[in-house]
């Protein structure tokens, strides 16, 4: 469980038992019940990260619900949106490796996360991560019931796929955008978990073994060079 789940939870359970304390039955019940649900609602499950090459992660558990072609700063390419329900995870992860090389908090308002207008009207973070295959941008977005945005990370930090970055508490909604040349693996109706269930594989780019050549070009002169010399 996140700590936030104890700021949430102990003040309902201390009530909860003190009004049992009292005999004052249904109260201590409701305010028990309501404790074991903030302390559910704040779980934090261990998952098996895929060490596939080029996996691309879900970002959160729940359902997706869009999918669909969407330019990012110019740039074609595809964007896969999930609905977080009240009951699932709420703990945000890493899609990808990579850096964080932008961190933007938007305000915004709080509609219905079910809402196609929710990825551009509600408050979020919309967070660019520059991995191994390129540039990527996932959003953690509020809805009707969540009021607040947590991240835990910066701009510059180094991240791991799957790696937890924050959550929105109680209901919510998460964004991926992907290059247009990545392969989604989800349609809209998929459920999916957030850290382990592989929505997109998009490898990473070959690395270029001009700079080696040239290093070993650079050796056979100076070995040319010195036998001149001898």
């Amino acid at each position: 469980m996140v700590k936030e789940g104890y700021y949430f939870g102990l003040p309902p359970l201390a009530l909860g038992a003190a009004a049992m304390f009292l005999r004052w039955t249904v109260a201590g019940l409701i305010l028990l019940c309501l404790a074991a649900f903030v302390f559910y609602f704040f779980r934090d499950p261990e998952r098996i990260i895929p060490a596939d090459a080029g996996a691309v992660v879900s970002p959160a558990d729940g359902r997706v619900v869009v999918v669909t072609d969407e330019e990012n700063a110019g740039r074609p390419g595809k964007r896969i949106s999930i609905f977080l329900a009240i009951w699932n995870v709420h703990v945000n992860r890493s899609p990808a490796a990579g850096t964080i090389t932008n961190m933007k908090y938007c305000p915004g308002k709080f509609s219905a996360a079910m809402r196609e207008s929710a990825s551009t009207d509600n408050e979020q973070n919309v967070i660019t991560l520059a991995t191994d295959s390129g540039e990527i941008t996932f959003k953690q977005i509020a809805g009707l019931i969540a009021r607040r945005v947590v991240c835990w990370k910066k701009s510059g930090d180094r991240i791991a796929r799957g790696e937890r970055i924050g959550l929105v508490r109680f209901g919510s909604r998460a964004d991926l955008w992907l290059p247009r040349d990545s392969e989604l693996l989800v349609k809209v109706g998929d459920h999916v978990k957030g850290g382990s269930s592989v929505i997109a594989f998009w490898p990473p780019r070959p690395k270029s073994v001009q700079p080696r050549a040239q290093k070993q070009v650079s050796s056979e002169e100076n070995l040319s060079t010195a036998g001149k010399r001898t």
